[in-house]
């Protein structure tokens, strides 16, 4: 994750917040992050894949 990424998530928590919405924000946005990078690689599971995995379950 690059600096500026956690300064935004920083800036857009409340004046006063706890340390584990911080982290939860900041796990949030590196998951999003990797999964646009899947995406741009192709890195994916096509949707009928998907489902046909989750019959599995």
């Amino acid at each position: 994750m690059k600096r500026e990424k956690a300064i935004e998530a920083i800036n857009e928590l409340p004046h006063e917040f706890n340390l584990d919405d911080l982290i939860e924000k900041l796990i949030f946005v590196e998951k999003v992050e990797q999964g646009l990078k899947q995406l741009d690689t192709g890195k994916t599971v096509p949707h009928e894949k998907v489902k046909e995995l989750v019959k599995k379950w």
